[in-house]
């Protein structure tokens, strides 16, 4: 699933194959993806967590190349729908679609082997969404709901499966089958833990996807594509400065209950020019000009986010 990709441009294709190819993945895109597994790795080693690490890189390697794949086949049926040029003929782009998902389905399955079925489950909802994102009669990402599903699957399933095979077993969730009978059992601490660590990553997510739909709703609406700022009008503006308002309070609340170091707090500093951003896309809504905001945003934001978490496990005497 790539909620970037067709937001930057894809711009002319490249030459060289390398270029072509770095081009139909949407490489530059992959932000929304690695920055949130560099926070969860940030938080594992924060609270004093052994990471696993041939666990930790299949994972990544195995997230990487599906969101290669997710990009992929959004630029394989989007160029078909729209009539456009492919960097490659359609055959060889179908081909590379198709060895992009076996390495990360491979990936996939070797880290189940690793680990257990609940990654197995995990992994197969990031495929089924990856997939109905783009690919079917009615996408995802041509609904009202593609923001809270790219939240979701990059804040909160990529961190999710991350914690999960590095924090020790049974700490977050286990289960156990006897005699017929399914037992299940959850750390509410870690949960609960997890859960708020994922609303900076969601809502700096959703914000790339809304942004996205607010600058191209003329167009969209023209060819019967009809998104969440279809439904909420003028107040998909206001909707967007209060996601990040709640990125911010999510990590006032995080530092208050023990779940981040007091050092992060510094992170509100960034609130001015997030708010600067925020302002611009208020006066102007264009692909060109200022959807650009989105992206910074995200990167002002989630950068200093994953310092902070990493310097805080420093503190003596601190841990979630």
């Amino acid at each position: 699933m790539d909620i970037v990709q067709g937001t930057l441009g894809r711009g002319p294709a490249a030459g060289s194959i390398m270029g072509r190819m770095l081009s139909y993945v949407e490489i530059k895109t992959k932000i929304t993806s690695t920055f949130p597994f560099l926070m969860a790795l940030a938080y594992l080693y924060a609270s004093g967590i052994r990471i696993q690490p041939l666990k930790t890189a299949v994972f990544f390697l195995g997230m990487f190349f599906f969101d290669l794949t997710a990009t992929t086949v959004n630029n394989y049926c989007d160029t078909k729908k729209n009539h456009q040029t492919l960097q490659f003929s359609r055959y060889t782009a179908k081909a590379i679609l198709i060895s992009l998902f076996i390495i990360s389905a491979s990936l996939g399955l070797y880290l189940v082997y690793l680990t257990d079925w609940v990654v197995l489950l995990l992994g197969s909802l990031c495929f089924l969404f990856g997939v109905m994102y783009s690919y079917g009669p009615v996408p995802i990402s041509h609904g009202p709901y593609g923001e809270i599903v790219s939240g979701l699957f990059y804040g909160l399933l990529i961190p999710a499966i991350l914690i999960y095979i590095n924090m020790p077993e049974g700490m977050v969730f286990s289960y156990s089958l006897v005699g017929g009978k399914l037992t299940m059992t959850l750390g509410v601490k870690p949960m609960l833990g997890l859960l708020m660590l994922s609303i900076v990553p969601f809502c700096l997510t959703a914000n790339i996807m809304l942004a996205n739909n607010i600058c191209d709703l003329k167009h969209d609406i023209a060819v019967n594509r009809y998104t969440l700022p279809y439904y909420l009008g003028d107040t998909a503006l206001r909707l967007f400065a209060a996601i990040y308002y709640a990125a911010f309070m999510s990590v006032v609340v995080m530092v208050a209950v023990g779940f981040l170091p007091p050092l992060s707090l510094a992170l509100m500093v960034f609130l001015i020019p997030v708010q600067k951003n925020i302002n611009k896309f208020f006066k102007e809504q264009t692909k060109e000009d200022t959807f650009i905001v989105s992206v910074q945003n995200f990167l002002i934001v989630i950068i200093p986010h994953i310092l902070l978490i990493y310097l805080g496990g420093f503190l003596p005497g601190w841990g979630p």
